[in-house]
């Protein structure tokens, strides 16, 4: 008989090795090593708090990925402990994977501001539809709103972001104070001073610990402010004597209500082009945070009806997403806009970290087909979302934290950011750089980092399948995207033990038939070989599995094509049992 286990046993068996109880334990499921896929964990004894559910979109060589979410099997078990997920703003680095996590936890409450948690109940019903009803909602009304959860108490600050309704989160335990602006900037007034105070928070309960995004960390740029791009936009937008062409992010919400209302000044059209630009405007406009008048906003398809200067057109991909709108328009193959030379576009947003090439080609492009393009480089029509790194030492030196944990950034960002703190008297000690899957934990008086991590492997999101493409599923489409792939079909007479013609040989991606036949005649033959010789040594029996065949013929299959062209398709043998 199996001795029943302890109560203590069972809680070792969740807890990775180190736990101490009633600590304040932060654990990061994302990130800390990439731009996206921001979650992290707060425990507090049996009570856990969650900051945000991202996704990451796919890198280069991740073929068919959608996105990526976070790894949440450090969460087993412990569903019935998670009071709460918050939500920082609806920007989809922070809000992305929400639908698919928040059922697999269950669907615990879930606490943001009214535009934030619209949006999330929008990606819900694309994800199933006719299913946001699930979601149990605490609105933010107010910043001055306080919630607990078990023994979390949460409480909300004001930040500047590039989408509305965005907040900062205090988490305040028995051990320590947390304080986190989400995704943040400085916005600054005509005289680059900031309009945000934050030394306040310098005086919270102790000790506390500031965990500040620092994507900014490496840059040195002044940061331009919202009035000098509302000047320039607004020059753009009364001088041109073409179509206007806006390029931004769909989330920006505030700025796009903005380019309406001069739009309206100027007796002006906006037509909003791009599924996520006409559904977030939508979202807005039902919230009351954007007023339009009634003939304001038309249908992209209706643009031609009015003249040129008196149209803009608000669009998606200023990233260069290869579907989105401003490549579609470049391409030729959108449906209702040919840009012409007269035009002016305008690219009002930064580079994501990763996009570097891909706007560089879509500006390229732009430039050949349009004498009238405006971005960044040239003038200041975007204000970035992140402190750079003066904003980065303002927060610190305002806050004045006893730990600092820079996050939500690619991990050479978090050391920079480490890097100005030191820099200005913080404590090297008292910065933590962390993993995604670090366990942090704090006391009043002390902190540790665990040896051993969570598991942070990465999730990937293909059409319907959650997880089911891994790291070697991956890795044969990267095979594939590399050198192709090489189909070899042959047939076996089982009693005769003899190939039936010559094997059929199907390629993709590795040569050109009508052009190779020498080559196609040799794998071929080679095949043929190769399978007599196996079947001759070892021919399996009726009821045998023949995979070891396959995978004998696939291995040295291989080896003759790399012998043959130093090229290394994946070969996939298909074997008919005649």
């Amino acid at each position: 008989m199996t001795p029943k286990k302890t109560k203590k046993q069972e809680d070792d068996k969740i807890r990775p090795q180190g736990f101490i109880k009633n600590k304040l334990r932060i654990i990061p499921l994302g990130g800390m090593e990439e731009v996206g896929k921001n979650m992290t964990v707060f425990e507090y004894g049996d009570d856990i708090v969650v900051l945000d559910m991202g996704l990451q979109f796919p890198e280069e060589g991740m073929h068919g990925i959608d996105y990526i979410i976070p790894n949440i099997s450090y969460l087993k078990g412990k569903e019935k402990k998670v009071r709460a997920v918050i939500f920082s703003h609806g920007h989809l680095d922070h809000i992305g994977a929400a639908p698919i996590l928040l059922e697999k936890l269950g669907y615990p409450t879930i606490v943001g501001r009214p535009l934030t948690l619209a949006m999330v109940k929008h990606r819900q019903e694309d994800y199933k539809p006719k299913t946001s009803s699930r979601l149990k909602t605490l609105f933010i009304k107010d910043l001055k709103n306080r919630f607990s959860f078990g023994q979390i108490r949460v409480s909300f600050f004001q930040v500047d972001h590039s989408i509305m309704d965005a907040v900062g989160v205090l988490i305040e335990t028995p051990s320590a104070t947390v304080l986190h602006p989400g995704d943040w900037t400085l916005d600054k007034n005509k005289n680059g001073r900031p309009t945000l105070n934050y030394s306040y928070l310098s005086k919270l309960k102790r000790p506390t610990i500031l965990m500040l995004e620092s994507l900014g960390s490496i840059d040195v740029r002044p940061s331009a402010s919202t009035e000098e791009m509302h000047k320039n936009l607004n020059e753009i937008i009364q001088n041109s004597t073409g179509r206007i062409i806006i390029g931004t992010f769909s989330s920006q919400i505030e700025r796009v209500g903005w380019i309406i209302s001069a739009a309206e000044a100027c007796g002006k059209k906006i037509a909003l082009d791009g599924y996520s630009m006409k559904t977030n405007i939508e979202i807005a406009r039902k919230l009351g945070y954007i007023k339009v008048k009634k003939d304001t906003i038309i249908k992209v398809g209706e643009i031609d009806k009015y003249p040129e200067n008196k149209i803009i057109v608000i669009a998606t991909g200023a990233q260069g997403e290869e579907k989105a709108v401003l490549s579609r328009i470049l391409t030729g193959s959108h449906k209702n806009i040919k840009l012409k030379k007269s035009d002016t576009v305008v690219l009002s947003s930064s580079i994501i970290p990763g996009n570097e090439a891909t706007i560089q080609k879509l500006k390229d492009g732009l430039y050949r087909q349009c004498d009238n393009v405006i971005h960044g480089e040239l003038m200041d029509i975007h204000v970035s979302g992140h402190g750079n790194r003066e904003d980065i030492l303002y927060m610190l030196k305002s806050i004045k934290p006893d730990y600092f944990i820079p996050v939500y950034a690619h991990h050479y960002m978090l050391h920079e950011a480490k890097k100005i703190a030191s820099a200005n008297g913080f404590k090297k000690e008292n910065i933590l750089i962390l993993d995604n899957g670090h366990i942090a934990e704090f006391s009043q008086r002390a902190f540790r980092i665990i040896e051993k991590k969570v598991d942070t492997e990465n999730i990937f999101v293909d059409g319907l399948g959650i997880g089911d493409v891994g790291n070697v599923v991956l890795k044969d489409r990267q095979v594939m995207a590399g050198d192709g792939m090489v189909v070899v079909v042959v047939q076996v007479n089982t009693k005769t033990r003899q190939v039936i013609n010559n094997p059929d040989i199907i390629t993709r991606g590795f040569i050109h038939i009508k052009s190779s036949e020498e080559l196609m005649e040799k794998i071929r033959h080679e095949s043929k070989r190769i399978t007599l010789e196996i079947i001759k040594n070892k021919m399996p029996k009726k009821n045998e599995d023949w995979g070891p065949v396959r995978a004998r013929l696939r291995d040295e299959m291989t080896d003759f094509i790399i012998k043959t062209t130093r090229r290394k398709p994946m070969v996939l043998p298909v074997i008919i049992k005649i």
